[in-house]
């Protein structure tokens, strides 16, 4: 599957919700992802990127998304989330902006980076 294939399919499936399938289906199996700081800013592996998302989810209440892109060149393609979503710890409510920068080798997402403004 291209590049532009696999960008719009996890398009897709973001869209619906699906961020897990989106990641199960498209994940190499050693997947590099990478986030600016915190504890786990570089982790590698399916299940070391399933067990940061399942800590994601866990720790915010999503009011509301809006997904946008992709946007592709050669093996790598950017995708804008716009998350209204509210920190359980501390009950801050925000809007995060994050871009996700992927690379697609032998079919599958080898690395993710995400990107935020403020």
């Amino acid at each position: 599957m291209n590049t532009q294939k696999i960008a719009d399919d996890l398009i897709a499936l973001c869209k619906a919700g699906k961020f897990d399938e989106a990641g199960e289906k498209y994940w190499a199996d050693d997947v590099l992802s990478v986030e600016p700081s915190g504890e786990a800013a570089a982790v590698r592996g399916k299940q070391a990127a399933r067990d940061k998302g399942e800590w994601w989810a866990g720790a915010h209440d999503i009011h509301s998304f809006d997904v946008g892109g992709p946007y592709v060149n050669g093996e790598q393609f950017v995708v804008r989330f716009t998350i209204d979503q509210t920190v359980k710890e501390t009950g801050n409510r925000m809007t995060l902006d994050e871009v996700g920068l992927y690379t697609v080798k032998n079919g599958k997402i080898a690395e993710e980076r995400f990107f935020y403004v403020g």
